[in-house]
């Protein structure tokens, strides 16, 4: 992963690095989940194990590590040894410690002896994927938590001395109302987590709720989404939650600074089945089979999938398009600075005729979204791609 950049400047020790490792084990499969998966067996979690140290050997690590996520898939499925095994495959890579080092976790894989092992390792933030704190909507979405699981959950967090938490939670689930929606909101703020995650339920292929969507048996409802996000933000925004991010609310100074240098284009390295890599010029993803992933790495091959090359247009387009979604929006001089190269002509046709349509504002170089914009992030950005 160590080939030219193009359209880039070779990086330095000061520009962050991200490290995403796939942990791709889950217990059931939730209806609304995109994500590579598979239910773990001690061979499985042996093969992982082993193909996350050998690909970390395959890494160009040119500079520290200044953030690390464990996703998945679900993380604390994996027993505290096995934490403290992933932990030590990639613990010398990391040039130091990470400023930020998260774990998902479900709430029925939260326990001491699981948390102890992710606190030696140098976890410093955790998010709980609780998506609703009412049993039948729980069901409803495939999850196999409990209310009680939560909250133990979270105490269990408490109790170990981590003060930077992340609940998970989604609306505009079909059926849903705004008073369901509106009680699974407060009793997440009755827990006070430093940080929250909403996000409007998304129909993605090849899930069981996309094919529930393609036989009508849910529908979609656009404006009761878009009177949810409205009333989510001016909760959360009362509550002393700042929204840097349509889906992201935080406290001060506990914005997900892994998420952050994701969205602004930087670089990060992705180990596991199916995980994604920008690194050395070039963009692609691996395998998302853990054996086929497994054997390409003895082979020394990683990022085999959708790879390549990262021009200045593409980097500067995604910069736009992701960096839109954030209430700080894009400085576009830096970005000209950053990629002189890119296509800024067509970039500012496009955002005039979002300016003109009300979904984005400008002020001196920065443009961001309009409230307006918000609800439609998808189209600005489809309409950024088709430049």
């Amino acid at each position: 992963m160590s080939g030219n950049r193009i359209g880039q400047a070779k990086a330095t020790a000061a520009e962050p690095l991200g490290l995403y490792v796939h942990v791709p084990f889950c217990a059931s499969t939730c209806d609304f989940c995109a994500f590579y998966q598979i239910k773990p067996t001690a061979a499985a979690v042996d093969c992982f194990l082993a193909g996350i140290a050998a690909e970390a050997e395959l890494v160009a690590w040119d500079r520290p590590v200044t953030t690390v996520f464990w996703g998945g898939g679900t993380p604390g499925l994996l027993a505290p040894r096995a934490l403290a095994r992933l932990a030590a495959a990639i613990r010398d890579r990391l040039g130091g410690a990470p400023v930020e080092w998260s774990v998902e976790l479900a709430p029925a894989s939260v326990t001491v002896e699981r948390l102890a092992a992710l606190r030696d390792a140098g976890v410093t933030r955790f998010s709980l994927g609780i998506q609703s704190f009412q049993p039948g909507w729980l069901e409803a979405l495939g999850r196999i938590h409990t209310p009680g699981q939560v909250y133990r959950a979270f105490e269990r967090l408490r109790a170990a001395g981590c003060d930077n938490v992340n609940l998970d939670l989604m609306f505009a689930l079909p059926g849903q109302t705004e008073a369901e929606w509106t009680a699974d909101l407060e009793e997440a703020l009755r827990l006070a987590p430093e940080h929250l995650s909403t996000y409007c339920l998304t129909f993605e292929e090849d899930t069981a709720l996309w094919v529930k969507l393609s036989q009508g048996r849910v529908k979609l409802d656009p404006e009761r989404e878009a009177a949810l996000y409205e009333a989510t933000w001016a909760r959360l925004a009362a509550a002393g939650y700042a929204q840097y991010e349509i889906s992201n609310f935080s406290r001060p100074g506990r914005a997900c600074l892994h998420n952050l240098n994701t969205w602004r284009m930087h670089e990060w390295v992705g180990l596991g089945p199916s995980a994604a890599s920008q690194q050395g010029g070039r963009r692609g993803a691996n395998v998302a089979d853990l054996e086929r992933w497994a054997a390409a790495v003895r082979r020394g091959e990683r990022m085999t999938e959708a790879r390549a090359e990262l021009g200045p247009a593409l980097l500067a387009e995604d910069a736009l398009i992701f960096g839109l979604r954030m209430n700080a929006g894009v400085d576009l001089a830096a970005g000209r600075s950053r990629w002189p190269d890119a296509p800024w002509a067509y970039f500012d046709l496009q955002l005039g005729r979002l300016e003109a349509g009300g979904l984005v504002e400008r002020a001196g170089s920065r443009v961001r979204l309009t409230g307006r914009g918000r609800l439609l992030a998808d189209a600005v950005g489809a309409e950024l791609m088709a430049a």
